[in-house]
C-alpha cells in the first residue's frame, strides 16, 4: 500500500515570503502621507523620491516576471548572446512603471515634461511590441522618430544653433532629433550584459541630477530621482554578481532609460557658457556615446555595414562590453568596470561647472586620456578575435 505524498514548499519558500513583505511594507510606509510630508519638511525630497522609485521596482519586477514566463516571453540563447538559460523580459516595463507613478504621484506635470512622459511612453510600447513578435528594426526606428516628434512638439528641442544663424530652427530640430535616437539606441546597443545598461542609467541620471543640484535646476533633480531608483530597483533582478540574472530589460527598458536621458540633457541648462553646457551632458554620457560611435565607424571602415538600413539589422559581439570580456575579464567585472569609467566620466562632468577655461581643458583632456584607453583596449581585444 503506497504511502501519501506529502506536498511541501521548498526550503527557501520562506525566506521569498519574508523578502517580499518587506519590500511591501517599505513600500507602504513610503506612501503614508505623515511619511510623506515628514521627509518633504526635512528636505530630503530627492531621496523620497529614489526611496519609492526603489521600492516600486523592487515590488513590480517579480509581479512582471511572472507575467512574462506565463506568457512566454523569453529571451532565448543565441550566438551573439551571452546568456545560456531562457529568460524572462519586460523587465523595462516594471523600470517604466515604477518611474511613471513616481512621478504621478509627485508632480504637476510641466509642458516639457508632459512631452519627454508621451515620448518615453511610445517607446515603451514599442519596446513591449519588440519584445513579443521582434518587431522589424525599421518600425523600430519609425517609432522612435514618432516618440520624438512628440517630445519637439512639446517644446523639447535643443538651442544649440544660435536662433541669429539663418536656417537654426530646423537645424536644431535635426539636431535634436539625432539626438534622442543616438542616445536612445546607444543605451539599447549596451543592454547586452547582466546590470549594464540599468546600471549606466542609474550614474547617469545621477550625475543629471548632480549637475542639475549645481545649476539650480531643482525640477530636473527631482525629475532625474525617480529614473534613479527605478533602476535601482531593477538591479537586484538583473545584476546578481556571477549568477544569472532573472529577467531582462527587454529593448523596451534600455530604450526608455536613454529616451529619457537624453530628454533629461535637451531639457537642462547645464552651463552659462553655452559650450560647458554642451559638454556636460556628452560627458555624462559619454561611455554609451562612445560605443555607439566607435562601433558603428568600425563596421563602415571594415565594410561590415553600407547603409542605415544594414547599420540597424547588423548584430555582432563588438561592443564595448563584449570587446573587455575577450580580454579575460568576468562579466561581472566586465560591467563594474564599465559602470566605474561611466562614474569617472560623470564626475568630470560636474566638475566642468565652475572651472576656469584652463581647468575646463585639463577636465576634457582627462576625459579624452579615458576614452583613448578605452579604445585602446578595445583595439586589442579587436586584433585577438581575429
Amino acid at each position: 500500500m503506497s504511502r501519501p505524498v506529502a506536498l511541501t514548499l521548498p526550503e527557501t519558500a520562506p525566506l521569498a515570503l519574508g523578502a517580499t513583505l518587506a519590500r511591501l511594507a517599505f513600500l507602504v510606509v513610503l506612501v503614508l502621507p505623515p511619511v510623506r510630508r515628514a521627509i518633504g519638511a526635512s528636505g530630503l525630497g530627492w531621496a523620497y523620491l529614489v526611496a519609492l522609485a526603489f521600492a516600486l521596482a523592487l515590488v513590480g519586477v517579480p509581479v512582471v516576471r511572472a507575467l512574462a514566463r506565463w506568457w512566454g516571453v523569453l529571451d532565448a540563447p543565441a550566438a551573439r548572446k551571452v546568456h545560456v538559460v531562457a529568460t524572462p523580459l519586460l523587465g523595462g516595463a516594471a523600470v517604466y512603471a515604477a518611474f511613471a507613478a513616481t512621478v504621478l504621484f509627485n508632480f504637476s506635470f510641466s509642458r516639457q515634461l508632459k512631452g519627454v512622459a508621451v515620448g518615453a511612453t511610445i517607446i515603451v510600447a514599442v519596446g513591449v511590441l519588440d519584445d513579443l513578435f521582434d518587431v522589424p528594426a525599421r518600425w523600430k526606428l519609425a517609432g522612435q522618430i514618432a516618440a520624438v516628434a512628440v517630445a519637439m512638439g512639446y517644446g523639447v528641442v535643443l538651442d544649440t544653433v544660435p536662433a541669429s544663424w539663418p536656417g537654426s530652427w530646423p537645424l536644431n530640430l535635426v539636431l535634436t532629433l539625432l539626438w534622442f535616437l543616438t542616445v536612445t539606441n546607444a543605451l539599447q546597443f549596451l543592454d547586452g550584459m547582466d546590470g549594464l545598461a540599468a546600471g549606466l542609467g542609474a550614474i547617469a541620471a545621477l550625475f543629471f541630477s548632480l549637475a542639475a543640484l549645481q545649476t539650480n535646476q531643482p525640477y530636473l533633480t527631482f525629475l532625474a530621482a525617480p529614473l534613479v531608483g527605478a533602476c535601482l530597483g531593477f538591479l537586484p533582478y538583473n545584476f546578481r554578481f556571477g549568477r544569472p540574472a532573472t529577467i531582462f530589460l527587454g529593448d523596451a527598458g534600455a530604450s526608455f532609460i536613454g529616451f529619457t536621458l537624453a530628454g533629461l540633457a535637451v531639457m537642462g541648462e547645464w552651463a552659462e557658457n553655452d559650450f560647458i553646457g554642451l559638454l556636460t551632458p556628452v560627458l555624462i554620457l559619454a561611455v554609451p556615446l562612445f560605443d555607439i560611435a566607435f562601433v558603428g565607424s568600425v563596421r563602415v571602415i571594415t565594410g561590415k555595414v553600407h547603409s542605415v538600413g544594414e547599420w540597424l539589422a547588423y548584430t555582432a559581439k563588438d561592443h564595448i562590453h563584449h570587446r573587455f570580456e575577450s580580454l579575460g575579464l568576468t562579466r561581472t567585472e566586465t560591467v563594474l568596470l564599465i559602470l566605474f569609467i561611466a562614474a569617472t566620466l560623470g564626475l568630470s562632468a560636474v566638475l566642468l561647472k565652475d572651472a576656469t577655461k584652463h581647468e575646463a581643458a585639463l577636465i576634457l583632456i582627462q576625459a579624452g586620456c579615458v576614452l583613448a584607453i578605452i579604445a585602446v583596449l578595445e583595439g586589442v581585444a579587436r586584433g585577438r578575435a581575429r
